[in-house]
């Protein structure tokens, strides 16, 4: 029971954080769907782009996590703000890239084979994003850092603030209206992606300020030591982990955004139905998400500290907890999904296009939660090539490759377009969970029997 209250004190704060993030997203779902069809079609594909821009790079980044914990577990408190100060330099490097492929952003429009008027604001939701990415990644660094020193309850302020100043920006933004003398136009899924950029710079500044000012960051050595210079040995580390956590998030993510490009392509009209399976998705997973990420990072402390038990007995709970939850959101899912599809859109056709895909979102959930916890355990291990291995496989392989079989009719019309990609994904997901806990298995086991025949 104590592994238990461990893991939810840790998780609860991530799940809340997170929960606020997802909130940026699901607040222009919910604008758009009800503002128009062309921006909400927009969004889908923009946010895919960017999602396959961000995601791998935010990986690397977050590598920060798993390396911190262990210092923070053996006590090395400056070591553990060096790896932050190191991540933070990567951060900037890494957004340089993630900028430009925003700016210009064709290759995305040509596989989504998106029309003028949808690519005409994909274009501006992303020119927006562009100028976002920078301080999303210098934050990334920071949310991995506190949950690895088991300080989440100070993201978890940001990010709440940011999502209250996010709804009335967006709201404002997509729709237009009076700011006092000014009247703003409306600028629709453009307006979203200015919104994102304010209050994403808005975050960071105040993250910076929290760790000028709270003495819990005292002994991390933050400010003291000047701007930081690149350390060979802390950013080979961070690349280290790094490039096979973000190679594993790129092809997780791809896996499941390069849906919305490829369904766009097969069924058009069917885009903004995924749309909304997409964003509930995503809604979902923040459960399993925050508790596989305080998993991690109870782990690595356990393993800096030398107790591979305890690190062993934290990841059998994270997982046994994250299941039963998972099971349990999973069966009201399925109960509920025409009331659910509801709270999205009152327009009932786009309803109908929903609702036979929230059965597999239910299915996809479940394997969902076993992956994302084995593979966060597995990176406090320092265990993270072997995983992109099995993410191509199933990911790419049996999901795209499957969905993209069964999206165009090979299984027949039942399900053709969006439902063939959703089952294909959720029989992807099935497949890379079940390596991943045995691989889990394998590490822990192989740790288990190093310790027992070390010497003394």
């Amino acid at each position: 029971m104590e592994d238990a209250r461990r893991l939810l004190a840790l998780a609860w704060p991530v799940f809340i954080g997170q929960i606020a993030v997802l909130g940026f997203a699901t607040v222009d779902t919910v604008l758009l769907a009800r503002h128009s069809a062309l921006d909400l079609a927009a969004l889908a594909v923009g946010a895919s782009a960017y999602v396959t821009v961000f995601i791998g790079l935010m990986g690397m980044v977050m590598a920060v996590g798993p390396i911190a914990g262990q210092f923070f577990g053996g006590r090395r408190y400056a070591d553990a703000g060096e790896q932050l100060r190191q991540a933070l330099l990567l951060a900037l490097v890494l957004a340089l890239p993630a900028a430009a492929l925003l700016a210009f952003p064709q290759p995305f429009l040509w596989l989504a084979k998106a029309g003028p008027d949808v690519a005409d604001r994909v274009r501006g939701y992303l020119l927006a994003l562009a100028v976002a990415v920078p301080a999303a990644l210098l934050f990334t660094a920071f949310r991995g850092f506190n949950t690895a020193v088991s300080r989440p309850k100070a993201v978890m302020a940001l990010q709440l603030g940011g999502l209250a100043l996010k709804v009335p920006l967006s709201a404002l933004l997509v729709s237009g209206g009076s700011l006092g003398p000014l009247d703003v136009p409306a600028l629709g899924v453009t307006g979203c992606g200015v919104a994102t950029a304010i209050v994403m710079w808005t975050q960071l500044a105040a993250a910076a300020l929290l760790t000028r000012r709270d003495r819990f960051y005292e002994p991390f050595a933050l400010w003291s030591r000047g701007w930081p210079r690149p350390q060979r040995h802390s950013l080979g580390a961070q690349l280290r982990l790094g490039v096979p956590m973000g190679l594993a998030v790129l092809i997780e993510v791809t896996g499941f955004s390069f849906m919305a490009l490829l369904i766009s392509r097969l069924a058009p009209d069917q885009v903004a139905g995924h749309q909304i399976a997409a964003n509930l998705t995503a809604l979902l997973f923040m459960m399993p998400l925050s508790m596989a990420q305080a998993a991690g990072a109870l782990v690595a402390q356990a393993l800096g500290a030398g107790e591979v038990g305890r690190a062993q007995a934290l990841g059998r709970r994270a997982l046994r907890l994250a299941l039963g939850i998972a099971a349990v959101a999973a069966a009201l899912l399925a109960l509920l999904r025409q009331p659910i599809a509801g709270l999205y859109t009152g327009d009932a056709a786009l309803a109908a296009s929903v609702v036979p895909l929230l059965a597999w979102v239910a299915a996809f959930h479940v394997a969902d939660a076993a992956q994302a916890v084995s593979s966060q355990v597995l990176r406090a291990w320092r265990v993270a090539t072997v995983p992109v291995l099995i993410y191509a496989l199933s990911l790419w392989g049996v999901g795209l490759g499957g969905g993209w079989w069964l999206g165009r009719g090979g299984a027949g019309p039942a399900l053709a377009g969006a439902p063939g990609f959703w089952a294909a994904g959720a029989m992807a997901l099935v497949l890379a969970a079940l390596a991943l806990v045995a691989l889990l298995r394998h590490v822990a086991a192989r740790a288990q029997a190093r310790q027992v025949a070390a010497p003394g």
